[in-house]
């Protein structure tokens, strides 16, 4: 299995190849009407292709297209910790710290 076929904790499996040997470019009900069955899986649960993908109306121009919509569109089971970003203190900063201090 390629990495890229496990993003995020999103597992694309077969899904994955088929997307990659696809003739492109293609729209959305297109790859949905091709793949619309094929689950995507995630720690908390999954979806299928056509339930991610359904809702768009876009025109892909290659597999790497598809791949960054699944991310965005996934359910949001498929995030771990919603609102954690490891880059930095953000809104939790410390009063009277540098914005612009790094700690290493």
């Amino acid at each position: 299995m390629a990495d890229e076929d496990r993003e995020m904790g999103v597992e694309l499996g077969e899904l994955g190849e088929k997307l990659d040997n696809h003739d492109y470019p293609a729209t959305a009900d297109e790859l949905v009407e091709a793949y619309g069955d094929y689950e995507i899986e995630y720690e908390n649960g999954s979806e299928t292709f056509e339930e991610i993908l359904g809702p768009m109306n876009d025109t892909f121009e290659g597999p790497d297209g598809v791949r960054q919509s699944i991310m965005t569109m996934v359910d949001s089971g498929a995030v771990g910790r919603q609102r954690y970003s490891d880059r930095g203190a953000g809104a939790e900063q410390s009063e009277g710290q540098d914005p612009d201090q790094e700690s290493f």
